[in-house]
């Protein structure tokens, strides 16, 4: 009797033959980069031809709709399918990550300073720059609430854009 080729190594192919299994994020990374390349809204079938079919549709399908309730993608119905587009490009989608990590957290001050004071000086002096700071600004100081300077929102009250 012959056994499973889903469990016999030497039915099929190799280990080392089998296709590379993709990152997390990366095939959505790889589908929103399409999305951003097209010449306007497009289908799911479109996208899959640029992957040269190796993806199933209901692949393409699933990716394209985790976009959607990560707002990275938007769609429109054209008859019974719909057309997509781009809402955000990579850098987009890998600040909707950040956000909901950061969103998931009790104490966001502590989840910001804890993140700042691991940035590479590089990072650091990109992240002053944002902000607007001077470059001997105390980053970490503003994550862990000391407010003073170009962050204070509209009423002086605290960093812009904070709740409480």
């Amino acid at each position: 009797m012959p056994g499973n080729p889903s469990r016999d190594p030497s039915a099929g192919a190799l280990p080392d033959e089998r296709p590379r299994r993709r990152g997390q994020g990366e095939l959505e990374a790889q589908i929103l980069a399409a999305l951003s390349d097209a010449p306007g809204p497009v289908t799911a079938a479109w996208v899959r031809e640029r992957f040269g079919g190796d993806l199933a549709y209901t692949t393409v399908m699933t990716i394209l709709t985790r976009l959607h309730v990560k707002r990275a993608v938007t769609r429109e119905r054209a008859g019974r399918s719909f057309l997509w587009r781009a809402a955000s490009d990579e850098a987009g989608l890998a600040a909707l990550r950040m956000r909901r990590v950061l969103d998931a957290e009790a104490d966001r001050g502590a989840v910001l300073a804890r993140f700042v004071t691991t940035l590479s000086p590089d990072d650091e002096r990109l992240l002053r720059d944002l902000l607007g700071l001077p470059e001997d600004g105390d980053v970490a100081g503003y994550a862990e609430g000391r407010t003073e300077g170009p962050m204070e929102g509209p009423t002086g009250s605290g960093p812009a854009g904070a709740e409480g």
